[in-house]
C-alpha cells in the first residue's frame, strides 16, 4: 500500500509520456522492462529499463539529425517488440507525434493513413512491406525517409522514390551527442491513432499527453499493478487499448511486458511467460473456450459431467463473493466440500493453460459472451471486463476484482463522468477525451453534444453505478417488418455454439435475419462425415442438408433472444475472415461494410430464395 501511495504521488507530478519514461528509468534502472523471443538463439531475452533508455537515446540522436519540426508525424509500422517502444519514446521525447499502425494492415489502408496525417518519417519492418505500400498508394509528399528494421539502404521503385535506410547502419551513423531536451507540454499531441474503420475509412484520433496520463492514473486506481507483475502483450500497439493499458500503464507501474511471438503461438507463450496480468479482447477467450469444448466433446461422459459441475459450483461461489444473484442458487454444503477436489482436478489444469499465475485478466474492445465469461469466472480466472474508446484514451469504465459484475463493463474510472442521452446513448465527459479528429473539424464538432459531452455511439443503461452496453446505435438493424435488432447480441449468442468460428448477421430492411458463418474446422470435418459430404468440396459448405442443420443450431443458440432475432437462413463462408484479407480490424472486430460488400451476391441469393450452389 505504501509503495502504491508513493507511486501515486509521483505520477501526480508527471505531465507527459516522456517524463513518465524518464521517471521509470530513474526509479528501477535494473528492473526488467521488456522480454521478447530471440529467433536466432531461440530463447527469451530480457531488457532492463536502463538498457531500453540507451536504445531510446540512439533513436533520439538519429531522428534529431533529420531536424523535423515540432509536431511532425512519425509512422511506426512495427510488430509489438522492444524496437517499437524505443522508436515511440524517442519520438515523444523530441516533441514529435507517433502515428502507430498495425504492421499487418493492408497496404492501401497504410498508404491512406501516411497521406492523411502527412508523415515525415516511417519506420517499417522490411523492404517488402514498403514496396507493397509504395505500389498501392499515391505519392506521399512530406515523407522523406523510410527506416527498415530488417534491411539495407536503397531506393524504392515506382512513384515513391524515397530513400530507404537499414536501421542498424542508420543508428550507428547518428551524431554522438544527444540533442537538447525538447519542450514537450501536456497539451501536445502524443499520438494520432487511427480508428479501426469497421464501417468506413479510418479517422485519426488526436490524443494529447495529458489525455493518456490521466487515464493511466485512473486505471491504476482500479486495477493494481506493480514491479512484480508480468504482462503478456499480443494486441497490436496501434490500438489504444493495448497502447495505454499494455504499454504505458506497465511503465508507470514498473511491470515487465513480454511480447508474444504470435497469436498462433499464444498458448505456448502463456506457459513459458506465465503472465500475472493479461490485456486481451474477447476473441482470445472465445478461442480458448472453443478449444475446451472440442476437448470435452471428445472426452468421456464422466469428464464432461465433472467439468459442468465445476463450472456450476465455481459460478455459485463467484456470485456469493460478489454479492450477485445467481440462477444456479447458492452452493450447498456438499458443493463446498467438493470444491477443493474439483478445483484441483478441473479448474487448475485449465488455469494452467494461461500460465497459472493470472491475477487480472482484462477484457475490452468488444462485448463478451456471457457463456464464455461464466465459464472462466467459474473456473477461477479473474476476468475483468471494461469499456472504452480510442476517443477516450481509452478506458471509461472497468470492473474490479472485488466489484465484478460480469454482465456489465463496470463503474466509471476516476475523473470520468457518464450520462444517458437521446436514443439511450452513453455520453462521456473527462480530461481523457480526445482533442478531436485529425483534419476533420466537422467530424470533431459532431462527436460532441452542444454542451461538450462525447457521443460514444453506444446504447447503454446504468444499474447501481455499473454500465451495461446494449449495442451500437448505427449498427441497430431494422427489419422490413419494423423489428429492431442489435447484431452484436445475435452474434454473441451464435458464437456460444463452438461449431461457429465466426458469424455476422444481416437483416437491415430485410424480411428476416440471415447469418454468414465460418465453421470450426475440426467440427466441420466431423459434421461432413456425418452428413456424407466431401469436406473439401466448396458445394458441400452450402448443401441443403447442412444448411438445414445449421439453421437449427443457429435458432437453438439464439433461443433466449426474441423470435424475430433468430436467423432463418445461413450461408457458410469458404475461408476465415482475417486482418490480412481486410475483413477484420486489427483488434479482431468484424468490418461489416467490407463483409457485406464481399458477400453481396450470396446475401442477395438468400433473400431472393434461390437455391445455393
Amino acid at each position: 500500500m505504501k509503495q502504491t501511495q508513493t507511486r501515486s504521488a509521483a505520477l501526480s507530478n508527471i505531465d507527459t509520456l516522456d517524463q513518465l519514461f524518464a521517471w521509470r528509468v530513474s526509479q528501477t534502472p535494473q528492473g526488467e522492462a521488456y522480454r521478447q523471443f530471440d529467433g536466432a538463439t531461440e530463447r527469451w531475452v530480457g531488457h532492463s529499463w536502463q538498457q531500453i533508455a540507451v536504445r531510446v537515446d540512439a533513436w533520439r540522436r538519429a531522428i534529431a539529425a533529420l531536424e523535423l519540426p515540432h509536431g511532425a508525424r512519425v509512422a511506426i509500422l512495427l510488430p509489438n517488440c522492444v524496437e517499437a517502444v524505443c522508436v515511440d519514446q524517442a519520438v515523444l521525447a523530441l516533441g514529435l507525434v507517433p502515428v502507430p499502425m498495425h504492421a499487418l494492415d493492408n497496404p492501401a489502408s497504410i498508404g491512406y493513413i501516411l497521406n492523411d496525417c502527412q508523415c515525415a518519417l516511417a519506420v517499417l519492418t522490411n523492404d517488402a512491406q514498403w514496396s507493397a505500400i509504395a505500389a498501392g498508394c499515391e505519392a506521399i509528399p512530406l515523407l522523406t525517409l523510410v527506416v527498415l528494421m530488417d534491411g539495407a539502404a536503397g531506393v524504392s521503385a515506382g512513384q515513391n522514390q524515397l530513400r530507404r535506410v537499414g536501421m542498424q547502419d542508420w543508428l550507428a551513423g547518428a551524431p554522438p551527442s544527444l540533442p537538447a531536451q525538447a519542450q514537450v507540454d501536456r497539451g501536445d499531441l502524443a499520438a494520432i491513432v487511427y480508428t479501426s474503420g469497421t464501417t468506413g475509412k479510418p479517422k485519426g484520433v488526436m490524443l494529447s499527453h495529458h489525455n493518456i496520463v490521466v487515464n493511466i492514473r485512473a486505471v491504476l486506481a482500479r486495477v493494481e499493478a506493480g514491479t512484480s507483475d508480468v504482462f503478456l502483450s499480443f494486441l497490436p500497439l496501434s490500438h489504444t487499448f493495448e497502447r495505454t493499458i499494455g504499454y504505458y500503464l506497465p511503465m508507470a507501474a514498473g511491470s515487465c511486458v513480454a511480447y508474444a511471438r504470435s497469436v498462433a503461438l499464444l498458448a505456448e507463450d502463456f506457459k513459458v511467460v506465465r503472465p500475472t496480468v493479461l490485456v486481451s479482447v474477447p476473441r482470445i477467450y472465445e478461442r480458448f473456450y472453443a478449444k475446451l469444448q472440442e476437448r470435452l466433446a471428445a472426452s468421456s461422459w464422466f469428464k464432461r459431467t465433472l467439468f459442468a459441475l465445476t463450472i456450476r459450483i465455481g459460478w455459485q461461489r463467484f456470485c456469493v463473493r460478489q454479492g450477485l444473484p445467481c440462477d444456479a442458487g447458492k452452493p450447498s454444503m456438499l458443493a463446498q466440500l467438493l470444491w477443493p477436489a474439483l478445483e484441483k482436478a478441473v479448474a487448475l489444469p485449465v488455469l494452467a493453460l494461461f500460465g497459472g499465475r493470472l491475477r487480472a485478466a482484462v477484457s475490452g474492445g468488444a462485448p463478451m459472451s456471457q457463456t464464455v465469461a461464466q465459464c472462466f469466472l467459474g473456473l477461477g480466472l479473474p476476468l475483468l471486463q471494461g469499456y472504452g474508446m480510442t476517443e477516450t484514451a481509452p478506458v471509461v469504465s472497468a470492473n474490479a476484482v472485488d466489484d465484478n459484475w460480469p454482465t456489465t463493463v463496470g463503474r466509471v474510472v476516476d475523473g470520468v463522468e457518464v450520462r444517458i442521452g437521446e436514443r439511450d446513448e452513453l455520453q462521456v465527459r473527462a480530461e481523457s477525451v480526445m482533442l478531436g479528429y485529425w483534419n476533420r473539424p466537422e467530424d470533431s464538432r459532431l462527436a460532441l453534444t452542444d454542451d461538450g459531452w462525447l457521443r460514444t455511439g453506444d446504447q447503454a443503461v446504468i444499474e447501481q453505478g455499473h454500465i451495461r452496453i446494449s449495442g451500437r446505435i448505427k449498427e441497430i438493424m431494422v427489419t422490413s417488418t419494423g423489428e429492431k435488432i442489435a447484431p452484436a447480441d445475435v452474434e454473441l449468442a451464435i458464437l456460444a455454439d463452438t461449431l461457429f468460428e465466426q458469424a455476422m448477421v444481416v437483416g437491415d430492411n430485410r424480411p428476416f435475419i440471415c447469418a454468414i458463418v465460418v465453421l470450426n474446422q475440426p467440427m466441420w470435418l466431423a459434421l461432413a462425415q456425418q452428413l456424407q459430404l466431401d469436406p473439401k468440396a466448396d458445394a458441400s459448405l452450402n448443401a441443403p442438408a447442412l444448411r438445414e442443420l445449421l439453421v437449427q443450431r443457429l435458432q437453438q443458440a439464439t433461443r433466449a433472444l426474441p423470435h424475430y432475432a433468430a436467423p432463418r437462413a445461413v450461408w457458410v463462408a469458404r475461408a476465415p475472415w482475417t486482418v490480412e484479407n481486410s475483413l477484420m480490424t486489427p483488434t479482431l472486430k468484424l468490418k461489416r461494410n467490407a463483409l457485406q460488400a464481399f458477400y453481396r451476391a450470396e446475401i442477395d441469393t438468400i433473400y431472393a430464395g434461390k437455391p445455393g450452389p
